[in-house]
């Protein structure tokens, strides 16, 4: 495989990483506003149970109030067990980006290194190739 073979396939590495590294911070942006509408829904859903009014009046009233209060705060709790759920998921995802970054920064870090290596090399190259003509030009005129 020829030198610019090999920096191009690197190079499509690095930007198959960087893409990846897009794709999970989009997945994670997702997952925080996820994260963020448990959390908006669970305390609307304890303000609603704890808005339902005092337990008084007509017994029946009292009685739907109390089950209305109680499928609320239920609801909360599922609400929060999913919410559980979800950040660790959260984590997880938060993880596998912090993962991709950094394979993409080391990816990158060799591509940027392999590119002064060859640069340095050609221009080895360039300095032995003028050095060559100035041997010539100096020997020819002596």
């Amino acid at each position: 495989m020829s030198e610019r073979q090999r920096l191009r396939s690197l190079g499509r590495l690095v930007d198959l990483q960087s893409r990846e590294v897009d794709r999970l911070s989009a997945d994670v942006a997702e997952k925080r506003a996820t994260r963020e509408r448990f959390l908006r829904n669970v305390n609307t859903l304890e303000k609603l149970a704890h808005s339902s009014g005092p337990i008084g009046g007509s017994p029946v009233l009292a009685m739907n109030r109390a089950g209305y209060k109680q499928a609320m705060l239920r609801m909360a709790a599922t609400h929060r067990l999913d919410l559980s759920l979800h950040e660790s998921q959260l984590a997880l995802s938060q993880r596998e980006l912090a993962d991709a970054a950094r394979r993409h920064e080391a990816l990158d870090q060799v591509l940027q290194r392999e590119h002064s290596n060859v640069r340095h090399v050609t221009k080895v190259k360039e300095q032995k190739h003028q050095d060559e003509l100035a041997s010539q030009v100096w020997w020819r005129n002596k």
